[in-house]
């Protein structure tokens, strides 16, 4: 029997390839079907199709893949043609722009940002601010001692995630009542920052958390009432059986099958310690350095600090990184779809897996 060729387009047939009880895990976390479009192209296009994706006979037959997260209800269509198509984009110098900014407000934190009533936390390789225009009644920054938001190492992502969790603390003295820690991460202006300078940020929130993250907390919850089992390790290791994923030290990182955008990674550990941390480093450092990434959004999801009502328990600590596209392209990197039914994604998990393993 043929070898099936790791890739999102043979999905049914790796997973029919399974050990019995991989199988069952997969098909009890996701629901994948394929289709095809078809299409018939006229003589006068036909040379400018060839040109823009190769030959006409990839463009009238695709072959599509949805994958559906049936625990936590995201998904992904992916047709790796997308790639190809036709984007608008202008010629831009990103190393200039980014040097050229040198000399904004973060470059001298201590004048040109406020301070949170705390003071400020400092790290060896980076400092805290208070946003000035703030998305949450505790919300601030990470303001990296390193200019350029691309030049990351191992150690100030350590230092950067230590100063947030610093913060965390610090603003939870400032009033007990917010406990529900966020981190987010926007690297250059296609990603949504409005300032080129490396910067993470932060908030603390009352009542409950922000609701993606609760729903993914309350969906854990209802698969360990329906199977008796940990959904997020049930995760880990349908990735694992799939080729998916890549342990580092105690966390792991997985290539999402159910992506909200191209090349999402997921980095799972018990808590955002050392290894979560080289965990996170190792993945941006796959996507920036191998993968061809230059603006990305992270996202950690974390228990609250304190005791609190509902229940966390079984929750680990989960980033979320996707890359956000080329930043000087017109053409956004979401749409209506994206925000109302279901992401449309050009890259094959199985080709970001290839590049995270190095």
């Amino acid at each position: 029997m043929d070898r099936v060729i790791p890739s999102i387009t043979n999905l049914e047939e790796l997973v029919a390839g399974l050990p019995t009880a991989e199988r069952e895990r997969f098909e009890r976390i996701y629901h994948v079907v394929s289709s095809v479009g078809y299409l018939k192209a006229p003589a006068a296009m036909r040379p400018w199709i060839e040109r823009q994706f190769g030959s006409v006979a990839a463009v009238e037959e695709q072959h599509i893949v949805k994958v559906t997260n049936r625990v936590v209800l995201e998904g992904a269509l992916f047709n790796p043609l997308r790639a190809s198509r036709p984007v608008e984009a202008a010629a831009g110098d990103l190393a200039g722009e980014i040097a050229a900014s040198r000399g904004d407000p973060f470059c001298q934190p201590e004048t040109g940002t406020p301070e949170d009533v705390f003071g400020r936390v400092s790290g060896r390789l980076s400092i805290s601010a208070s946003n000035v225009a703030k998305s949450d009644g505790q919300h601030g920054l990470i303001i990296f001692g390193e200019h350029d938001p691309l030049a990351l190492s191992e150690p100030a992502v350590l230092d950067y995630f230590n100063v947030a969790l610093k913060w965390a603390k610090e603003a939870h003295n400032i009033d007990r009542s917010a406990r529900y820690f966020f981190m987010l991460w926007n690297c250059l202006w296609k990603a949504g920052a409005s300032i080129v300078h490396g910067h993470a940020q932060m908030t603390l929130s009352k009542g409950m958390h922000y609701p993606r993250i609760e729903a993914w907390r309350r969906a854990g919850q209802l698969y360990r009432l329906g199977y008796g089992a940990n959904y997020f390790q049930d995760l880990i290791s349908v990735h694992t059986a799939l080729g998916l994923a890549r342990p580092a030290g105690s966390a792991h990182i997985l290539v999402n099958l159910a992506p909200i955008k191209e090349k999402e990674l997921l980095v799972i550990g018990e808590r955002p310690d050392a290894d979560f941390c080289r965990a996170v480093y190792l993945a941006l450092d796959a996507l920036l350095h191998r993968l061809g990434t230059r603006s990305f959004s992270l996202a950690l999801y974390w228990r609250p600090l304190d005791g609190v009502e509902e229940d966390w328990s079984g929750f680990p600590t989960i980033a979320r990184i996707v890359d956000r596209g080329d930043p000087f392209s017109r053409t956004a990197d979401i749409g209506a779809m994206e925000l109302y039914a279901a992401s449309v994604v050009s890259a094959d998990p199985f080709a970001v897996a290839a590049a995270l393993r190095g």
